[in-house]
């Protein structure tokens, strides 16, 4: 599996026989400008800042806007079970805050099972899990993980270590790039090594480190 990363929580996990992508939002296109593109399109939250002029269909809880290049794919962005492509999903109910949800609103946490390996893509989580959430979620071999948001570099840190995942990536959410490269080195001094990107990280289940290894990619998208 192949993993991409194209800002914010923007991630695309290409597998052998479907394409799944987290949170696209229409500001977000490809490195050659024609869009972003996959089978199964995900979202974590409902869209903060749409573009004015943007074009595209809405996802069904009529917030989100589709990048026009995923107009075709299939769209998830609620809690429940789902299969798609054979490419098993289960989407869990979490909060962009500590405040189950009052004062950002609702996030929901996806569960990807894809060429055998489980993946979760955490959105804009703001809390840590409890155990009924951990008993949804299952075992997991990769944690898309978001740095600099409504977690602290230690919280951030902490749900880690709940979920236990041999990969973590590191998805830098600040507003401000400065405001990045400090929360990424703070979250890199929690976990341990140094943050440095990569273009884009291949892996499967006979490749997965012994223990947690933490990594951060170069952003592929431009607004």
């Amino acid at each position: 599996m192949e993993i991409t990363w194209y800002g914010r929580t923007c991630v695309r996990l290409k597998g052998r026989d479907a394409v799944v992508v987290a949170d696209a939002y229409q500001a977000v296109v490809g490195p050659t400008g024609r869009g972003i593109t996959g089978d199964i399109a995900t979202y974590s939250h409902p869209d903060d800042e749409p573009l004015k002029k943007a074009k595209g269909v809405r996802s069904r809880d009529g917030q989100t806007l589709l990048p026009s290049s995923l107009e075709n794919a299939f769209v998830l962005d609620g809690p429940g079970e789902y299969e798609v492509k054979d490419v098993l999903l289960t989407g869990v109910r979490t909060y962009r805050d500590d405040e189950k949800g009052n004062l950002r609103g609702q996030g929901t946490a996806f569960v990807v099972e894809l060429d055998g390996l489980h993946t979760i893509h955490l959105g804009d989580v703001g809390h840590l899990l409890t155990e009924e959430k951990l008993g949804d979620i299952g075992s997991i071999d990769i944690a898309c993980v978001p740095v600099g948001g409504a977690l602290s570099a230690t919280k951030a840190a902490e749900l880690v270590a709940q979920i236990d995942p041999k990969i973590v990536v590191a998805m830098p959410v600040c507003p401000e790039e400065a405001d990045c490269a400090e929360a990424l080195a703070k979250f890199f001094h929690e976990m341990g090594g140094e943050p440095t990107p990569q273009p884009k990280l291949a892996v499967s289940f006979s490749t997965l480190p012994q223990e947690t290894t933490t990594v951060v990619l170069e952003s592929r998208g431009k607004v």
